[in-house]
Formats: C-alpha cells, sequence, structure tokens
C-alpha cells in the first residue's frame, strides 16, 4: 500500500496485486501491478520504459521523500507529453 500510494502521489499508477505462492492473504497484497499496455499505447521504447523503471525505483527507494516524489512527477509530466494519449 506504501508503494502504491507513493508512487500515485508521484504520478505513477500502479494497483496492488498479489504475487504467485504469495502465503500472505489476498487482502494483503506484497506486490504491485504495473499497466505496461498503457505505456505501449503511448508510444513508450525501451528507453523510455527504462526511465520509468528508474523513476519508480527512486520513489521506492525513500517513498516518504515528498521531495523525491515531486522530482518524479515533474518528469512524469514530461514524458507523457512527449507521448500523449492516442
Amino acid at each position: 500500500k506504501a508503494a502504491e500510494e507513493a508512487l500515485q502521489t508521484a504520478g505513477i499508477l500502479v494497483n496492488r496485486n498479489i504475487i504467485p505462492f504469495d502465503t500472505r492473504q489476498p487482502q494483503v497484497t506484497s506486490g504491485i501491478r504495473l499497466g505496461t499496455p498503457a505505456v505501449t499505447t503511448r508510444g513508450f521504447g525501451t528507453k523510455e520504459i527504462r526511465q520509468v523503471a528508474s523513476l519508480i525505483a527512486k520513489v521506492l527507494s525513500n517513498p516518504d521523500d515528498k521531495k523525491t516524489q515531486k522530482e518524479v512527477q515533474t518528469e512524469v509530466k514530461a514524458l507523457c507529453q512527449r507521448f500523449p494519449i492516442p
């Protein structure tokens, strides 16, 4: 939940999801799902996907850092402006 919320604040939408063979109950998810069709539809290529992965890692390395979230949000907006929704 913390990862989902930190990424959402930074402008990256994911949703909580269970992972295979997780022993926790489904209400307590331990993974996140990335909507890759959304980024490929926009035309993101390998370079942009790597950039998104880097931004996700940046946010999740310190999920409570509001400054980092704001910086990432700015980068996400710029990336999305380059690749508008068709």
